[in-house]
């Protein structure tokens, strides 16, 4: 006597304005049949219910694997909902800045592997960040970010990013959030604290707190970030006057990702002095600033803040990858 499968089901939740709808459906239609799962579910985004509410539903409804299809914002949402849980995500690859997609390093030109992988793909449980942020009028509010949170400047950038330039070239649109904010840039006195619990003080101009750290354009912010270490990096930006930002440009561009792919360009590294751009790791850190400063979350701006707190969940967000896709490199 033969048993049947149990039926399983697939949930997309995509922002519509994001994607080609009609045909990211018509893909999992495909594919999931082809999986011999049961019809998919869709669930679309939208301005009051950016996805977290959305991937309650399909979790209530059963669903055993959830894809999700947006920008970086849609894809923070859906993975703040589905944290640990034992229902995997699947990024398939749209947006502006396709940010984790990247540090997961996906094919972002092949989205029908990836689709493939909410099916028949490795689970593979990765890092995510849990921010306490802490605003001027004594309110707190708590979210989750997948790729870096930001204080200062940074975020300042994104608030100042025009959405109708950002929709028609994508990420370069920063450039314009960039040329915007620097002229009006100060530093700002920064409190912070790592796992050893004593207080630092410095002036900075941005803080950020980094679960991984590749960048479009092949840039690499944070070149030892792991998204699999359970380990937060965390960037203080402090250039002193407009020479400090021309090295500040030369250590995220040139030296970490340029010079550090050749054994010759690391052992230059080793000898350079440069305090513009300086690199801390722990598990949890708390920073103050004076006066509140701008926030950002996987590239969203989400107010002002005179205080967060970051800590790590090591593993507590399960991913789906294409069968036999290399995690060394994580």
């Amino acid at each position: 006597m033969t048993h049947a499968a149990p039926s399983r089901h697939a949930a997309l939740v995509y922002n519509p304005i994001k994607v080609d709808a009609a045909r990211l459906r018509e893909q999992v239609v495909h594919l999931s049949r082809r999986a011999g799962w049961d019809p998919p579910r869709f669930f679309e985004t939208s301005v009051d219910d950016p996805g977290q509410g959305r991937v309650r539903e399909a979790l209530e409804g059963g669903a055993a694997s959830v894809l999700v299809a947006g920008g970086d914002g849609t894809v923070r949402a859906v993975a703040e909902a589905i944290a640990g849980t034992d229902v995997p995500l699947t990024i398939v690859p749209s947006g502006t800045g396709n940010l984790l997609a990247r540090n997961l390093r996906l094919p972002l030109d092949d989205p029908e592997r990836v689709i493939a992988a909410a099916f028949d793909g490795d689970r593979q449980p990765i890092d995510i960040g849990i921010a306490q942020i802490s605003r001027p009028d004594g309110t707190r509010t708590e979210a989750a970010f997948v790729v870096m949170a930001g204080m200062g400047l940074d975020a300042a950038m994104i608030a100042n990013t025009r959405p109708t330039l950002k929709k028609a070239v994508g990420w370069v649109a920063y450039v314009d959030g960039a040329a915007r904010s620097l002229p009006k840039a100060r530093p700002f006195r920064l409190m912070y604290q790592l796992d050893d619990e004593r207080i630092h003080t410095t002036r900075v101009y941005s803080i950020l707190f980094a679960i991984c750290g590749a960048l479009p354009a092949g840039i690499a912010l944070i070149p030892d970030a792991s998204i699999i270490d359970g380990a937060m990096d965390v960037v203080l930006i402090k250039p002193r006057g407009w020479w400090g930002w021309l090295a500040v440009w030369r250590r995220v561009w040139w030296d970490n990702s340029v010079l550090r792919r050749f054994k010759a360009g690391r052992l230059v590294l080793e000898h350079r002095r440069d305090q513009s751009v300086r690199y801390l790791q722990g598990v949890a850190t708390e920073a103050g600033a004076t006066p509140p400063q701008a926030v950002q979350l996987d590239g969203d701006a989400f107010g002002e803040a005179v205080r967060m707190h970051c800590r790590v969940v090591e593993g507590g967000l399960l991913v789906s990858l294409p069968p036999g896709h290399p995690v060394s490199r994580l």
